[in-house]
């Protein structure tokens, strides 16, 4: 037994320094990597690793490419998907306040995400642009458009087509962001 709990530690050890140190342009790793590195056993490390996670209110996520949940993925479905370490609550609005975003940026950053799923996930930037300047200062619109992509929210194309992009897929369950805005 104390053999098994030693190979898990070990294990453990490496997910965490994976997951928590960016290695790539986007955070997270893909599951080929965890394999690669962990073992075929990765799910379990990770099962693991989440349960360690959650008495910090963290959490590893998984996304997968073709941006739906999937009930029972098998293992190459897991080895193309990217995980992350995510918050597993919410924050408190003081803690917002925390992570450097004015109120009005994160409502902008709300109204962009829900406008784009509204239009099943793809809308000019033009038309997000016309939504937001009703809502905030018109020099602040493009810049904070700019600052979503920056940090992963969303992508652009060459067509100025805005998408949600990974950071929104990691952070954001789609589904209670939705209901928690239809509810108010």
């Amino acid at each position: 037994m104390k053999r098994r709990k030693g190979y898990y530690a070990s294990k453990l050890k490496r997910a965490v320094h994976m997951l928590f140190y960016r290695r790539h342009k986007k955070p997270g790793v893909k599951g080929w990597e965890l394999r690669k590195v962990l073992g075929t056993d990765y799910p379990k490390v990770l099962k693991i690793l989440d349960h360690y996670l959650k008495a910090l209110d963290l959490q590893v996520k998984t996304i997968f490419e073709e941006e739906k949940t999937v009930e029972r993925p098998t293992i190459e479905q897991l080895d193309k998907a990217r995980f992350y370490i995510t918050l597993r609550g919410e924050l408190t609005p003081k803690e917002a306040k925390m992570i450097g975003w004015r109120i009005d940026d994160l409502a902008g950053l709300a109204v962009t995400i829900a406008y784009i799923i509204s239009k099943k996930g793809k809308v000019p930037r033009k038309e997000v642009e016309e939504l937001l300047r009703d809502k905030l200062p018109g020099w602040k619109v493009s810049l904070n458009i700019d600052r979503y992509i920056r940090y992963g929210y969303l992508t652009q194309d060459e067509n100025d087509q805005l998408y949600l992009d990974w950071r929104t897929h990691a952070e954001i369950d789609q589904k209670t962001f939705i209901d928690m805005l239809l509810s108010k």
